[in-house]
């Protein structure tokens, strides 16, 4: 089975911090006394710099670890959070892989069915695409929704060679049921009445696309070994499964308690979970809920068995660090007006001219490697920085953002602006060469130490408020070879 269309690999990312939902009950429950009721599990909560276009780029990396560039033929992003309206936002992404400009990019939108409309349309287009959902919804305080949603991503390749699953059917259905909204010009989703959801929605929207997916492909819904159903509605995922025939033991875990629901991405994040731990002839069945349904059903392959390691759900679930600070989490998503002090008024424009000059620098993280000597060197410059070269204009393309670093020197400042002080940056050192200044990321304060591994990671380097510009660049953040 090498020449093969499907799913040939997948990737997930989740934020390090888990904000404690009991946290976000102590904090509102005197508003909200409900919220105690669904105070239970953790979210996945982004960084300051995290957004969906960070996000989608780690998943990404992820799905497509091993594999060179060329393998991708076309890019879809799917999120109902992409940070520019006119940008597209795939094309930031496409540039952080080095991906190249003969590429064909996508922003998809608009539902939180983007992640598998995005997958359907790549699936029936029958090219190499590269499918990645991300999303950071923000939720009013004290609100049903700051308990359900979480902040994540995930991705998947598909393509011809040996998949290690394959579309059996699709089916759609498109209805205008107003679960939830946002309008342009809002920050947060508006929800309806949740009995009203459940029996006029999901309860009747849901079964047809299962029952139309069934009779087109002939399957028998006892024949299904896992259904990825993404709904923090309590009881209605069993609700769904029970009225079309699926076996009880069927339904999976929606991950709800571990990083809450990632939006558009989680329909896909839970496919990536079903396939970590599928076997050969297991069929799975995604669905996913808004103004309609998805609904695909995939067999997964004898190649799974024989599926290449790589992080996956499970290690997006496994990096985790605890997070009880509520105030922190309303910081970092602009909820509360901190005095951010005289250092944090700088105006930082962007000269777009010099972005796109060195975008490969900069969102590529693009350096030289000499060809004379073989000597790396971030920036690229025109001279070879090895004293015993020093060759004029010899310098080849490098990317640095895949290969490991250690930490020569670190400081932790409190006295320049960060929204998540002590700002932690120093100098690093990249296996094989090359060193840099660099900002570090999603390190404890007191547990940095010279020698420390580190990786690169695609984040946001600041917000020009003024414009509404996001810049950004890579980081250093502590690496799993620690």
């Amino acid at each position: 089975m090498t020449n093969h269309f499907g799913i040939l690999t997948y990737g997930a990312y989740l934020p390090r911090r888990r904000l404690q939902r009991k946290a976000i009950a102590a904090a509102n429950a005197w508003f909200n006394p409900g919220l105690r009721g669904l105070a239970k599990g953790e979210r996945a909560m982004a960084n300051w710099d995290e957004d969906a276009v960070t996000m989608a780029v780690e998943a990404a990396r992820d799905c497509l670890a091993g594999l060179a560039p060329a393998t991708v033929g076309q890019l879809m992003l799917a999120s109902t959070t992409h940070p520019y309206d006119d940008r597209q936002n795939a094309g930031i992404v496409a540039n952080a892989l080095h991906l190249g400009s003969a590429l064909r990019v996508l922003d998809v939108t608009g539902s939180q069915r983007a992640g598998t409309s995005a997958l359907a349309t790549a699936l029936a287009a029958g090219s190499s695409t590269l499918v990645a959902a991300g999303e950071h919804r923000l939720a009013k305080a004290a609100s049903p929704q700051e308990m359900h949603y979480g902040d994540g991503a995930a991705a998947l390749l598909v393509g011809r060679g040996a998949p290690i699953a394959r579309l059996i059917a699709a089916h759609a259905e498109s209805v205008d049921f107003v679960h939830q909204f946002r309008g342009h010009d809002r920050s947060h989703d508006y929800a309806w009445e949740e009995r009203w959801i459940r029996d006029e929605g999901y309860m009747k929207i849901v079964p047809a696309a299962l029952e139309a997916l069934f009779k087109a492909s002939g399957t028998a819904p006892g024949a299904v070994t896992h259904f990825c159903m993404p709904c923090t509605l309590p009881r209605v995922a069993a609700g769904i499964a029970n009225r079309v025939g699926l076996s009880e033991n069927a339904l999976r875990d929606n991950l709800a308690a571990l990083c809450g629901d990632t939006g558009a991405a989680h329909p896909l994040l839970m496919l990536a979970h079903a396939l970590e731990e599928s076997k050969p002839g297991d069929q799975i069945l995604v669905a996913a809920f808004g103004q309609g349904c998805d609904a695909l059903l995939f067999e997964a392959t004898d190649a799974i068995s024989k599926r290449s390691p790589r992080g996956g759900v499970r290690a997006a679930l496994a990096r985790r660090k605890e997070e009880t600070n509520y105030e922190r989490f309303l910081a970092f998503n602009d909820h509360i007006a901190l005095e951010r002090g005289m250092r944090a008024e700088a105006d930082h424009g962007t000269p777009l001219s010099t972005l796109y000059r060195n975008r490969d620098m900069v969102t590529g993280l693009v350096g030289g490697r000499c060809r004379k000597c073989g000597t790396l060197q971030f920036p690229r410059g025109r001279y070879c920085v090895n004293p015993k070269c020093n060759a004029l204009d010899s310098q080849d393309d490098q990317p640095f953002s895949e290969i490991g670093a250690t930490v020569m020197s670190y400081t932790a400042d409190m006295l320049t602006y960060s929204p998540d002080p002590p700002a932690y940056y120093g100098m690093i050192q990249f296996d094989g060469g090359g060193r840099m200044m660099a900002d570090f990321a999603d390190v404890d304060d007191g547990k940095v130490e010279v020698g420390m591994p580190m990786r690169m990671m695609f984040r946001i380097k600041e917000n020009d408020a003024a414009r509404g510009f996001v810049r950004y660049f890579w980081k250093a953040a502590p690496s799993a070879r620690q």
